[in-house]
């Protein structure tokens, strides 16, 4: 996975996970690879374990109460990942920082790759730019990258059904007409 400056790429990678985890090592390695992430090594059942221990510690981060207990929970995450960052052109696609060591285990991947990935989006776009969907009744995770910041649902659908509750909830209440047949 080639990391974009702001970590954009690894913030959606773990918002895809968190928000519908993995059920198997084949479904944990093409929503990898569909990220753009090579996975070139074997994959068990032990990465498919330790990725819902590293989604559980992300969850966390996302729901942290403020800016200060956020940085902690991504500071023990980013200590966490033991690879140090290196430069490698692995199958030719060109020169690109890799956050692993070679012959790891692909959770250990992960693990790198989100921590490294969620710290660049927190510090490049605004401690706040995680978050869970604000309409009632929906716990969808989001990474705001819109250029306000000011993202607070996780898809115009719920933007929307908040939006027309909000509205129906400020109407005063008529009585509805019942309409006489007979006339």
């Amino acid at each position: 996975m080639h990391l974009n400056p702001y970590g954009q790429d690894a913030v959606r990678l773990a918002v895809d996970l968190a928000n519908n985890r993995p059920t198997s090592t084949v479904d944990l390695v093409r929503r990898c690879r569909a990220a753009g992430l090579v996975v070139d090594m074997p994959v068990d059942d032990r990465d498919l374990e330790a990725t819902s221990e590293l989604l559980d510690r992300w969850c966390a981060i996302v729901d942290a109460p403020d800016e200060v207990h956020r940085a902690g929970l991504v500071n023990a995450l980013l200590a966490a990942a033991s690879a140090y960052p290196r430069l490698s052109d692995h199958e030719g696609t060109g020169w690109h920082l890799h956050y692993r060591d070679d012959g790891v285990p692909l959770a250990t991947v992960l693990r790198a790759l989100v921590g490294v990935g969620t710290a660049l989006h927190l510090a490049g776009r605004g401690m706040g730019r995680l978050g869970r969907c604000a309409r009632t009744g929906c716990t969808t995770i989001y990474a705001d990258t819109s250029r306000n910041g000011r993202q607070r649902y996780c898809s115009p659908t719920c933007a929307n059904r908040d939006a027309v509750r909000r509205h129906r909830a400020s109407q005063p209440t008529r009585p509805r007409r019942v309409h006489d047949a007979s006339s």
